[in-house]
């Protein structure tokens, strides 16, 4: 089901104004797979998520990003991580290590999306403060349905806490 305009949301937790924050606020998707990219932003889209999505294809992009975000705060505008594991030069578990023992970015809710189902992975991703564990659907209407999942994180008391699985 399409949300209309005012159904859209892309509010970080502590938001004071709705106008300001609905600009600022982004969501990093940290894919290699471009077709993974395109149903995660369709997702978005599918449940009125209107963040602007900032993609980086490899571990090397998004560890310069987490640095760079840590050293200017003022440009952390990030209210979602979406992490695949497996991304080349770096990979998720070593993001999502770096971003827990980063203060200024640990409070970030992250979801886990991979192709991965090893219960190791499942375990230290949940060990790190994964707001989720997702396996990558492999059907189309399961791959949108993410987006509510997505949306959940942006308006709800999980994503100040973190923490928990599903999937």
């Amino acid at each position: 089901m399409k949300r209309s305009a005012q159904d859209k949301v892309c509010t970080p937790p502590d938001a004071k104004s709705s106008t300001a924050a609905e600009v600022a606020a982004e969501i990093l998707l940290a894919e290699d797979n471009p077709a993974d990219v395109y149903l995660v932003r369709e997702a978005l889209q599918e449940h009125g998520v209107a963040c602007p999505l900032r993609v980086a294809s490899d571990g090397r992009e998004v560890l310069q990003l987490l640095s760079h975000l840590d050293l200017e705060p003022e440009a952390n505008h990030v209210v979602l991580i979406i992490l695949d594991l497996n991304l080349p030069r770096h990979d998720g578990i070593e993001i999502l290590q770096k971003l827990r023992e980063t203060p200024r970015l640990s409070h970030i809710p992250v979801v886990v999306l991979t192709s991965s189902d090893s219960p190791r992975d499942r375990e230290v991703a949940t060990r790190l403060g994964a707001a989720r564990y997702l396996r990558k659907p492999s059907n189309l209407e399961q791959f949108l349905n993410l987006g509510a999942v997505f949306k959940d994180l942006l308006e709800g008391p999980a994503a100040e806490s973190g923490g928990g699985t599903r999937g």
